[in-house]
């Protein structure tokens, strides 16, 4: 209810890949204006696991740029982004928290 009324979000997910070297945190938007610091080009997004003692960026790629959405964000549309887990240091049942700028979702779970 929270991410819903503040930010206009639902459906928050944290999936740890087959590989383990990558954590994708994905959103649905409910009310584009809301969700719009999500998409933030210049907002840097961080994840932290407190248990595993790290924090996660998302990585640059030469020819792609960075791994996320950034485009502006239409109701009903799922967005994603993915972090960096070299050393496959966050796993599954971890409690991370994700943060966007002002925007930060804590304790949610990897699956």
């Amino acid at each position: 209810m929270y991410y819903q009324g503040i930010w206009g979000i639902d459906s928050l997910k944290i999936k740890y890949t087959e590989s383990g070297e990558l954590i994708r945190f994905s959103w649905r938007v409910l009310d584009a204006a809301k969700a719009a610091p999500l998409n933030d080009k210049e907002a840097e997004p961080v994840l932290f696991d407190p248990q595993a003692g790290v924090k996660l960026v998302v990585p640059q790629m030469e020819k792609v740029g960075k791994l996320r959405q950034s485009s502006t964000p239409i109701e009903g549309k799922s967005y994603w982004m993915i972090f960096s887990n070299s050393g496959r240091r966050v796993r599954p049942g971890d409690r991370v928290t994700v943060q966007i700028g002002k925007f930060h979702a804590d304790w949610l779970m990897v699956e």
